[in-house]
């Protein structure tokens, strides 16, 4: 197959840095819903990590997966997306690798911009809030912000968030319109929710995984070789020691040309 900008295929990579494959079908699913018929996605589960990314420290860990697989896996995609909410490991890939990525929060963000004045972010566990929170103060966005809303019921299986939280959540949407006119439902578990519950919510509702994907499409169609001009662009090669074979001659400059 040969990629390219010009009606020809495009092949989508989709990182999933949690370790449970049943978000990444569930991830997977809903980028199928939205992304164009010449896009072809390819999907990958973290092989090490966690079930489900909850805190900083995860996500920081996660990001080496995220280089790791783009390190061993960009010479077979043309775009990338970060499939977590809190975007572990996107400005670090946007700084060694020459091709579009795209991440949840950032694009769901974006995309909830252009459609209201004011956004929430809606999610199933209070202990994400201050986090996602500090996504939006790194963007500068706190202005536009209504803030985090989280339903009371405890999560049991996280495959099953979406199905076991269904009505809290809608509940906890309904909260948060009286805030905001953009929710975005936060995190890799609820991914395809929006669709399901779109008519019985009065605001407009983002499922980041879908603004991710169309993002990096559009930044392939526009910028083939994504971010590298100014405070991306790519770090002298350095030599390392103790990384993945593909991400250590990577970064050593051993691969690039």
């Amino acid at each position: 197959m040969v990629a390219g900008t010009d009606g020809v295929l495009m092949r989508l990579l989709m990182i999933n840095p949690n370790t449970t494959e049943a978000l990444t079908q569930r991830l997977a699913a809903s980028v199928a819903a939205v992304i164009p018929p010449d896009v072809t996605l390819l999907a990958a589960t973290a092989a090490q990590g966690f079930p489900y990314i909850s805190s900083r420290a995860e996500a920081q860990i996660a990001g080496v997966h995220v280089l790791e697989t783009l390190a061993e896996r960009q010479a077979g995609c043309d775009a990338a997306l970060i499939a977590a909410f809190g975007d572990p490991g996107l400005m670090a890939a946007r700084e060694l690798f020459d091709l579009p990525v795209s991440g949840m929060t950032e694009a769901s963000m974006m995309m909830a911009l252009s459609l209201g004045q004011r956004f929430a972010f809606i999610t199933f566990s209070q202990h994400l809030a201050p986090w996602y929170e500090e996504q939006v103060r790194l963007a500068g966005l706190e202005g536009r912000f209504a803030g985090v809303f989280t339903p009371d019921e405890a999560i049991t299986t996280i495959s099953t968030v979406a199905e076991d939280l269904r009505e809290p959540l809608v509940s906890t949407c309904h909260r948060a319109a009286r805030h905001a006119d953009v929710l975005i439902l936060a995190g890799a578990p609820i991914a395809g929710l929006a669709n399901d519950i779109r008519r019985d919510i009065p605001r407009i509702l983002i499922d980041p995984v879908q603004a991710a994907a169309l993002q990096a499409v559009a930044q392939f169609r526009l910028l083939p070789q994504g971010a590298s001009q100014g405070s991306f662009a790519r770090p002298p090669a350095k030599p390392n020691t103790g990384l993945s074979p593909s991400l250590g001659h990577w970064i050593a400059g051993q691969d690039q040309t």
